[in-house]
């Protein structure tokens, strides 16, 4: 394997993580940013959210396709989950200023266990 094919399938596994990191940044803020403003009008709310969301659909599909290349749909939706919950996790500490609990890490640990059993190859 050439030095060019290394770098092209690196990026394959690699560029499908990175642009759900991205994505689940947009989904995040347009799901729960708008727990900070209590007050704002529900549909303007939707209205705003929803052009966010557009972003994360903008990245969240090429991710997909990109990734389905060398990750089965299952890996990619257990890759999304666990990601989604990391970008979560900080969202909602630094934006929201709420604490993260023991609890909320055992989840995350059993949902690492779900990645384990997703990615593992069982024969």
């Amino acid at each position: 394997m050439g030095r060019h094919s290394f770098k092209v399938s690196f990026m394959v596994y690699l560029a499908p993580i990175a642009l759900l990191f991205c994505s689940n940044v947009f989904m995040t803020f347009a799901w729960y940013g708008q727990l900070k403003f209590p007050n704002a009008v529900l549909w303007q709310v939707v209205l705003v959210s929803w052009g966010i969301a557009f972003f994360e659909y903008c990245l969240a599909v090429p991710a997909n396709r990109i990734g389905h290349q060398v990750y089965s749909a299952a890996q990619l939706k257990t890759l999304q989950e666990i990601i989604t919950l990391l970008v979560f996790g900080v969202f909602s500490v630094t934006y929201l200023g709420e604490s993260l609990r023991w609890n909320h890490m055992v989840a995350f640990l059993f949902l690492c266990g779900a990645a384990f059993f997703s990615f593992n190859k069982w024969s």
